[in-house]
């Protein structure tokens, strides 16, 4: 018998036997809940869960965040979780992250026709098993070295996080943005969960986890500057942070790459990351009333 109810404190383990089967579509969903648990308050990972359910387990589940981005992992249910989610909320909505077909369907109920599209985009998911990682020479030989991102960092963290919103994500360059990246490269710094490439002694690369649970790891802003592309990098610090995440005893790595970037999924390979599937990222100039 099909249940839809919104989750709370309690139901963290019965959530994690339905997603960590999902993993590799389920980062976010799984980290934000152990980070901040399934009460909203408008703080950073907070967010509104739903869930289906049939008896006592659950078949698909759906949460709106504090950043108004729905993030989902329905594969049955899909309509009925999405407006009872939308209901439970009341809050404007600034976009859709999940697997490719789920996040293809959400749009198409949307009045998007007045709306400015930030980013519309299908994108390869990736996964690795960290014993198999592939570790390029120019790493192994030392001609190339990566560290944890420090506090001396944070200037050009900022600069190229900027760099990256623009050219991956669709920002536009407002003073906003710039006081943004910079308490987001400050945060990472705090966080550890970035990393920093040098050649030569001279930082020439970054790369992230934006999402990270002992089990795995899942990456995001990777970023080289225009001039400093096609020296390998990239691969290069992707490669050290997943060293160090291995060290630690993270044992997969998740991450998607745009499906029109041929050298960010050459680099990918290279590494060892087997394509699994397809992921979707909407998103929303300005967030959006949506009638349920």
């Amino acid at each position: 018998m099909l249940m839809i109810r919104q989750l709370v404190p309690g139901d963290e383990d019965t959530l994690e036997d339905f997603l960590l089967p999902r993993l590799e579509t389920s980062m976010f969903l799984i980290s934000n809940m152990r980070e901040s648990g399934l009460e909203y308050t408008g703080e950073r990972y907070t967010g509104d869960y739903v869930a289906a359910f049939e008896g006592d387990e659950i078949v698909a589940v759906m949460a709106h965040f504090w950043n108004g981005i729905v993030i989902t992992q329905a594969p049955v249910h899909l309509d009925v979780l999405w407006r009872e989610t939308l209901r439970v909320s009341e809050r404007p909505l600034k976009g859709i992250i999940g697997p490719y077909e789920q996040v293809h369907a959400l749009k198409r109920t949307l009045p998007l026709e007045p709306v400015a599209l930030q980013l519309d985009r299908r994108e390869i998911l990736y996964s690795l098993a960290l014993d198999d990682l592939v570790v390029p020479e120019a790493l192994q030989t030392g001609q190339v070295t990566g560290r944890p991102a420090e506090l001396r960092d944070v200037d050009i963290l900022t600069r190229w996080r900027v760099g990256y919103e623009i050219e991956a994500l669709g920002e536009e360059e407002t003073e906003a943005l710039w006081a943004n990246e910079r308490a987001m490269a400050e945060r990472a710094v705090e966080e550890g969960n970035t990393w920093i490439l040098e050649a030569d002694g001279q930082p020439v690369a970054t790369s992230a986890f934006n999402s990270r649970i002992w089990e795995a790891v899942q990456i995001g802003g990777v970023w080289t500057p225009p001039e400093l592309r096609r020296r390998g990098y990239a691969r290069c610090v992707v490669a050290q942070s997943l060293l160090d995440a291995r060290a630690e005893g993270a044992q997969m790595a998740i991450l998607f790459t745009d499906e029109d970037n041929v050298a960010a999924q050459k680099a990918y390979t290279s590494l060892g990351f087997r394509h699994v599937g397809d992921y979707y990222l909407f998103m929303l100039r300005d967030p959006l009333n949506v009638a349920v």
